[in-house]
């Protein structure tokens, strides 16, 4: 399937209560199944750029669910480059067949280095860079996440001239260059609102690296536990959700910035007659590998 930013179009989303707001969410998860949303966005820059300097190679991190390696994965599938996938968990290296994603990534042809939680922690460190150089050769590095300059460069492309009416600007947080794009493209008397899926607000800092405007604030009551931690009342309004839209959020970053949304709307956070754009991130592969764990719970699963 080729990529089509066209299809990411702002869809209104009719609110089961009262309120004098309006709410709409921009479709980026149609943009492409797996390469979707802001994965779409961040690689767009950054493969053009390894394509220009004759790199052939790909190297990324990313955890066991992460959309991050699934989407490198595809897009070297797609654009005929290789990848390897340095893998947080060294106890993960039997268990591909057993993971959705690491599956998924293997299939497109992605090679894998699983290292420890402690060794991943030291990944930004040069003696890291020169031991992975030397085992592998020449690659074009991609941050965990996949933020860097070209990133949120591509991210900026998300708001076009057609968004510049509303009055608030939502996005869910996990490295912080989604959000840094969309500060850079947003208008003056725009807020923006970044939902962290992380807990704490160290990400303040790292989205001022990138961040052009003061415009924004970070949100970090809804992470529901912390990265990747869900329970019942957030599964339920992902799932209430698709119901009435028909639209899937994923657990970990937009049904945590939509679950907020509501909450902040219903408590009147917005002012009134407000119109809010909020930015569908894509993401939904995850939701696999999240249900196998509720699976294992015996604890109700996403639809």
């Amino acid at each position: 399937m080729k990529f089509n930013p066209e299809l990411s179009v702002n869809q209104k989303i009719e609110l089961p209560f009262k309120s004098s707001v309006s709410l709409y969410l921009k479709r980026e998860d149609l943009i492409h199944p797996i390469i979707s949303g802001n994965k779409y966005r961040k690689l767009k820059y950054n493969i053009a750029y390894a394509e220009k300097h004759n790199h052939d190679t790909l190297l990324t991190f990313g955890g066991a669910f992460s959309n991050h390696i699934a989407a490198v994965a595809e897009a070297g599938r797609v654009f005929g480059l290789k990848t390897i996938g340095v893998i947080r968990g060294e106890e993960l290296h039997d268990k591909i067949d057993n993971n959705p994603t690491l599956k998924f990534a293997q299939s497109c042809g992605m090679e894998f280095k699983f290292v420890s939680r402690e060794a991943f922690r030291l990944k930004s460190t040069q003696s890291f860079f020169e031991k992975i150089k030397k085992e592998y050769g020449d690659f074009y590095l991609i941050p965990e996440g996949g933020t860097n300059d070209l990133a949120v460069k591509g991210c900026e492309e998300i708001l076009t001239e057609a968004d510049s009416d509303f009055n608030y600007i939502c996005a869910s947080v996990g490295t912080g260059g989604t959000l840094s794009g969309i500060i850079n493209k947003s208008n003056n008397s725009q807020q923006v609102l970044g939902f962290s899926a992380l807990k704490g607000n160290f990400l303040n800092e790292d989205i001022s690296k990138f961040a052009k405007q003061d415009n924004w604030q970070l949100l970090t009551d809804f992470h529901f536990g912390g990265y990747a931690k869900i329970n019942t009342d957030l599964v339920t309004f992902i799932n209430s959700f698709k119901k009435q839209t028909n639209i899937a959020l994923d657990p970990v970053y937009t049904g945590k910035m939509m679950f907020g949304v509501f909450d902040l709307i219903q408590r009147d956070f917005f002012k009134p007659n407000s119109k809010i754009l909020v930015i569908h991130t894509g993401g939904l592969q995850g939701i696999v590998g999240m249900n196998k764990r509720l699976k294992q719970k015996q604890q109700q699963l996403i639809l």
